[in-house]
């Protein structure tokens, strides 16, 4: 049994174990420890988190499994263009993989993006990650290649589009 709520500030530390659960398990076979190490410390600081929360530049949804929390997903408006949401942030704990939480998460996410009157959510994956065919199969179509500087590293991505009717 699951239930999927919004996210506030209080749940800060709860987002962070998250990320630091499925990080390493998901970056670990791609990129070098010190760049998860790093890109963990930069992406979920504690004051960047509760920042994003606060001011609402990011939407967190929490997926609870009998009340634990074990996955998360963060939205917003893309900055440059309004129009289009942006899916930041996907991760379900390994423990729960294969029982659809992501697909769960993802329709979620769609829903309040429909609600918001808009048409297409996109979103970032690396172009190793094994997630990629997922997104696939949930409609998500590559549409260009990004490399992002974080620090002194790399994040080498796709991005994905799905066009909601």
């Amino acid at each position: 049994m699951y239930t999927i709520r919004k996210a506030t500030v209080a749940d800060t530390e709860t987002i962070r174990h998250l990320a630091e659960e499925t990080w390493w398990p998901t970056y670990g076979p791609i990129l070098a420890k010190e760049q998860i190490a790093f890109m963990l410390t930069e992406i979920y600081s504690a004051e960047k988190i509760s920042r994003q929360l606060e001011t609402g530049e990011q939407t967190f949804l929490l997926l609870l499994e009998d009340d634990e929390p074990v996955a998360f997903a963060a939205y917003s408006p893309r900055e440059e263009d309004p129009e289009i949401f942006k899916l930041h942030k996907l991760y379900c704990l390994p423990k729960t993989q294969g029982k659809g939480y992501g697909k769960v998460l993802i329709n979620a996410v769609i829903e309040q993006v429909r609600k918001a009157g808009k048409h297409t959510l996109d979103l970032n994956v690396n172009r190793h990650n094994k997630a990629l065919t997922f997104y696939q199969k949930m409609g998500f179509e590559p549409v260009y290649e990004e490399d992002i500087a974080i620090g002194p590293y790399w994040m080498n991505d796709f991005v994905m589009r799905k066009h909601l009717p």
